[in-house]
């Protein structure tokens, strides 16, 4: 069967794109609007139990999500493509990495979960694990990752989005995969490039973290610290996001 999924652009350089935890294909802000569909073929991915494949049945697991990707490069005929992941999609592209190195040409990822397991307090388990049956949850963990400082209306559309764009089986399968989950081991030494963007205003991946963890493991990885953004850097800073992407691509 074929995978549902959005694409934008035409263009040489191919470029599967995975979505957070509380996102879909259709979640990306108005970063769509400043990609460049000549120079670019973007490939958006629906996870599972999200969006357009709300109803598509699955284990709900990273592993999961690496199968769909290589399926759906094999449908779309690339042999080789990148990579780009926000948050959990960030995770998520490192299992697709270690499924097929030989196919990956870069990988960027936006505010990315890194390979390690993501640590969480008792308070925070409660929080996060708690998220896939109460959007309040959700909604403090959005507010948490971009600063405190977003506008009530936006956290409302979000959270709105999340619940109407996912099931929560969905959202709960996943957590349980890229939360605990260490892939470090299996990505350390790769010399894929790979850039990091990261939002000056997001207090959960920072960029001290991201130098603790994906320089440590990629000999090619790029640190950059975008202003103006949280953890939502599509949707905060789209035209510096863009910007950035496209040019780690093309070279």
């Amino acid at each position: 069967m074929a995978i549902a999924h959005r694409r934008i652009g035409t263009g040489p350089v191919r470029v599967i794109v995975l979505h957070d935890w509380f996102g879909s294909c259709a979640n990306w802000g108005s970063v769509l609007d400043y990609l460049d569909p000549e120079g670019f073929s973007y490939a958006f991915l629906d996870y599972r139990g999200y969006g357009g494949r709300r109803d598509v049945p699955g284990r709900y697991d990273l592993a999961e999500i690496a199968d769909d990707v290589l399926e759906l490069a094999d449908q779309l005929g690339w042999d080789t493509f990148s990579l780009l992941g926000l948050s959990m999609g960030g995770k998520a592209m490192q299992q697709v990495l270690i499924r097929a190195p030989e196919r990956i040409e870069k990988l960027v990822g936006a505010a990315p979960v890194p390979a390690s397991p993501y640590e969480l307090d008792d308070a925070g388990r409660t929080l996060f694990y708690g998220a896939p049956q109460d959007p309040g949850k959700r909604r403090t963990i959005i507010d948490l990752v971009t600063g405190h400082r977003v506008s009530r209306h936006w956290l409302s559309r979000m959270v709105a989005h999340s619940v109407a764009d996912s099931r929560p089986e969905a959202l709960a399968g996943y957590l349980a995969g890229w939360q605990p989950v260490d892939l470090s081991a299996a990505v350390k030494g790769s010399t894929v490039p790979v850039l990091v963007l990261v939002g000056e205003h997001d207090l959960a991946l920072t960029a001290d973290v991201m130098r603790a963890t994906w320089q440590v493991w990629y000999p090619n990885c790029r640190v950059t610290t975008l202003p103006g953004a949280g953890h939502y850097l599509p949707h905060e800073s789209p035209v510096a996001f863009a910007t950035e992407v496209e040019a780690f691509l093309r070279t």
